[in-house]
């Protein structure tokens, strides 16, 4: 045969022939054509019939006319048991029309025996033939069991499709599970399937239900692992478990007369998992022993994923719903609270709009203001507050509108029977209305206005008291100096009667000395009411505290040491230096007294800064400060000794030690001067006193001590001096002293007479009044209008006491000037020449 044979195998041959010779003749031909053919000679029915049963063929060839036997019917015998397998007649005798109708009947060709030269093409073309046919239909089974897995798939797909869309809606678990286990067992074919959940600990299965093919009981109820094998050990670690035989699996071997008994001889347990634990199995069963192909294990794995998230989602759904029935009980409750808490609070709860309106009220507003809720709702709220409140009320709006919260805001709002209430606020903006909830604090304020009526009583009380000790202590001392004036004056006349002249002049020096010692009582009691009639000046405390160190150290005697720490760059203060000098020397003198077994006497200057936070402690503004601190380490005071250390005449030195003055005159010099004063003691360690004087921005002043006058001035030719003063017997005795220095003297009792004489042509170069004066217009009015009529004119106020109101709070304008009463005349003349000489 050619290179075009169709198989490269050598082929097994059939050969149905009678005759030897021509048995002979076939052979050769085969072969001579197919090298290596293996050729089968039979010739008879049986032998032909048995060769097909015992083997396989590629190829026959037939006589057409046999003894007994004939090669019609053979053929019919291969087509019927080897009808893939060419069959060629070989034939002398066959007619064309016996060929034809061999054709038809199956056979593949046909050669007489006259041609055997044209046998081996028809064999390759026969053997070729049969080749495709074989291919063709091995290729054709591959497509029908491609269909069929295709079509399984396909089947499952669709399968797992509709098991995702009828469980989407279902709610019970059970219901989930069998729907699924109905699929599963119905697409693969298997006797039960079912869902059951796991109890790891007690390694049993609770089964709800099963789906079972008819006649299949179902295994509903609790199963224990163990009676039916050891892979419980493997669906812990999430292993699946598939066996197709129970008496072939190690595990279930010895338990499988147990697992037959309930029809589970092929099995598929399918653990379902969740957060890593073991919660669930999906189950195959099937009665006979039965293989389970990787497509059925994964279309299991996904059926039991279904199953699990279908599950899961229905318990979340479940878990959720259980949260949201409790949630909305909750709020039930807490609505019902809070609707509660709304009717009966005694807070007047509300909820208003931007447009000025409530929104609702609660019950509270109808007990406390006698409106109804519909009343206050059907009428802006504006409406209801003080018309004095009202503008503090839209500012407090208005920072609501721009979403700041309302905390403690206070104003009134008009009851229904016309009287006024206090409310105290607290708002909270959101969504564009207004939550809020007043308090009514009416009865508090009432009862705060009592407290502070009580507090103003005792005040008055209080100062009761202190006039009492003033008035007590200013009349034990002026009855002594006014027994000392008065004894001087009755001996003065005395000895003048008699003619005795020589003990005169040391009576003048006694009543002299009472009136002076009366004059400086008077001042320290200005002092401390703050009524001194100051000569501020800048000054820095420094170079004031260095020029009184040498009088204070005379004055504290050796045994106490003086330590002066002075701060540098030390700012200046705007007061009167004089005053200040007897303050540091009041405070040392009672640092002095002190410290009865000596010690050590600190005095300190510093520079301050007064903040916010320290400012109410002190008792001061905000601001810059210089302090001057006075220390010692003596017997120190008590709290209560210290509380009232400012207070006028209390003392705690012995009877004749001390007038109880000092520590008063310096506070109201403090005070006066806008500063303050503060102490600091303890028992048996020591006290300190402070006095905080505002820093001043100028440099400092020089000052120079007044010279001693031994004779009074005389005036200059010319020189004019009106004098105002109500009290005619002074104004005499300073006309009278004017006069004999030479001044020439107007004399006015009031204000309106003084500006009579202001406003004529008449010169005058000083203006000399009191500052008291009767009818209407004071010293100060006087001045003023003497300075409009006459530019410049020098003016020298004479007071008992300076009126702060009248003299500015003690602070003298430029060109004005003040005389304290009593005074020498000496010193008055001093004061008049030098006023009128100034420029």
């Amino acid at each position: 045969m050619s290179s075009g044979t169709a198989s490269t195998t050598a082929p097994d041959i059939l050969v149905l022939e009678d005759s030897r010779f021509d048995v002979e003749l076939l052979t050769e031909a085969l072969v001579a054509a197919l090298p290596g053919a293996r050729v089968t000679v039979v010739c008879d029915e049986e032998g032909f019939t048995g060769a097909l049963e015992s083997a396989r063929y590629q190829l026959i060839l037939s006589d057409y006319e046999l003894p007994g036997f004939s090669g019609a019917h053979a053929l019919e015998i291969a087509r019927a048991v080897a009808p893939l397998t060419p069959f060629i007649f070989v034939s002398g005798v066959i007619g064309e029309d016996n060929a034809v109708e061999l054709l038809k009947r199956g056979a593949t060709d046909y050669v007489s025996k006259g041609r055997l030269a044209r046998l081996p093409v028809v064999m390759e073309r026969a053997l070729k033939e049969a080749a495709d046919r074989e291919a063709k239909q091995a290729a054709e089974a591959k497509l029908r069991v491609a269909h069929e897995i295709f079509g399984a798939a396909e089947s499952r797909r669709l399968a797992l499709i509709e098991l995702s869309d009828r469980i989407r809606d279902m709610d019970g678990i059970c219901e989930i599970a069998y729907t699924a286990s109905q699929m599963l067992g119905m697409q693969l074919q298997v006797d039960r399937a079912g869902y059951g959940v796991v109890n790891k600990a007690a390694e049993t299965i609770e089964i709800e239900r099963d789906w079972t093919a008819p006649g299949v009981k179902s295994l509903a109820g609790t199963l224990h692992f163990r009676d039916y094998g050891s892979y419980i050990d493997d669906l812990r670690q999430g292993t699946t478990v598939a066996f197709a035989d129970a008496h072939d699996d190690p595990r279930t071997r010895a338990t499988a007369d147990a697992l037959d008994g309930i029809g589970a001889r092929a099995v598929v347990n399918m653990p379902l998992t969740e957060r890593g634990g073991l919660v669930g199995l999906l189950y195959l069963n099937h009665g006979t022993a039965r293989a389970w192909s990787r497509d059925e294990l994964d279309f299991t794995r996904e059926v039991g994923e279904r199953i699990r998230s279908a599950i899961a989602r229905r318990e979340a759904q479940l878990e959720l719903q259980a949260f949201a029935e409790s949630l909305a009980r909750e709020v039930e409750v807490r609505t019902r609270e809070r609707d509660r808490t709304w009717e009966l609070s005694q807070d007047l709860l509300a909820v208003a709009n931007g447009q000025g309106s409530f929104e609702s009220v609660n019950p509270a507003w109808e007990a406390v203001l006698g409106w109804s809720r519909q009343e206050l709702m059907a009428m802006p709220f504006r409406q209801l507050v003080h018309p004095d409140d009202l503008a503090a009320t839209e500012a407090e709006l208005a920072r609501l509108a721009q979403g700041e919260r309302t905390r403690g805001f206070e104003n009134r709002y008009r009851a229904k029977d016309g009287s006024y209430r206090w409310l105290s606020w607290t708002a909270v903006p959101e969504g564009g209305l207004n939550y809020s909830a007043a308090r009514d604090i009416t009865q508090q304020k009432e009862r705060a206005a009592e407290l502070d009526a009580a507090r103003e009583q005792l005040r008055q009380s209080q100062k009761l008291e202190a006039v009492g000790q003033l008035t007590g202590g200013l009349a034990h001392d002026f009855n002594n100096l006014l027994a000392a004036i008065g004894g001087s004056l009755e001996l003065m006349r005395r000895r003048g009667l008699e003619g005795r002249q020589a003990d005169l002049e040391r009576y003048i020096g006694v009543a002299h000395g009472a009136v002076k010692r009366a004059a400086a009582l008077t001042h320290r009691l200005l002092a401390f009411s703050r009524r001194q009639t100051l000569e501020p000046k800048s000054v820095n405390l420094n170079r004031l505290v260095n020029g009184m160190e040498d009088l204070l150290r005379r004055t504290l005697g050796p045994g106490i040491a003086l330590e002066n720490v002075a701060a540098v760059g030390l700012w200046n203060v705007h007061a009167d230096p004089s005053q200040l000098e007897n303050a540091l020397l009041n405070l040392c003198i009672n640092a002095r007294d002190a410290m009865p077994e000596g010690g050590t006497l600190v005095v300190e200057t510093a520079n301050r800064w007064v903040d916010a936070r320290t400012a109410p402690a002190r008792d001061l503004p905000e601001g810059q400060y210089v302090s001057l601190t006075v220390s010692d380490n003596g017997v120190g005071m008590s709290a209560e000794v210290a509380a009232r250390a400012f207070d006028p005449f209390f003392t705690t030195k012995p009877i004749g030690m001390g007038t109880g003055l000092g520590l008063s005159m310096i506070y109201g010099f403090a005070k006066q001067s806008g500063g303050q004063v503060r102490i600091y003691s303890e028992v048996g360690q020591g006290t300190s006193v402070s006095i905080y004087l505002p820093r001043h921005d100028r440099t400092e002043e020089n000052t120079t001590e007044a010279e001693q006058v031994e004779t009074a001035p005389r005036a200059d030719r010319g020189d004019t001096v009106l004098v105002v003063d109500d009290e005619a017997s002074l104004r005499m005795l300073i006309v009278e002293v004017m006069q004999g220095l030479g001044y020439a003297t107007l004399e006015a009792g009031d204000g309106a007479d003084a500006l009579r004489i202001l406003e004529s042509n008449q010169r005058i170069d000083l203006l000399l009044t009191d500052v008291g004066l009767p009818g209407g217009m004071n010293g100060r009015q006087v001045a003023d209008a003497a300075r409009t009529l006459r530019a410049g004119l020098k003016v020298l106020f004479i007071t008992g006491y300076a009126e702060n109101a009248v003299l500015s709070h003690g602070h003298l304008a430029p060109g004005m000037h003040v005389m304290t009463k009593p005074f020498e005349m000496d010193a008055l003349a001093k004061r008049v020449k030098t006023l009128i000489e100034s420029r």
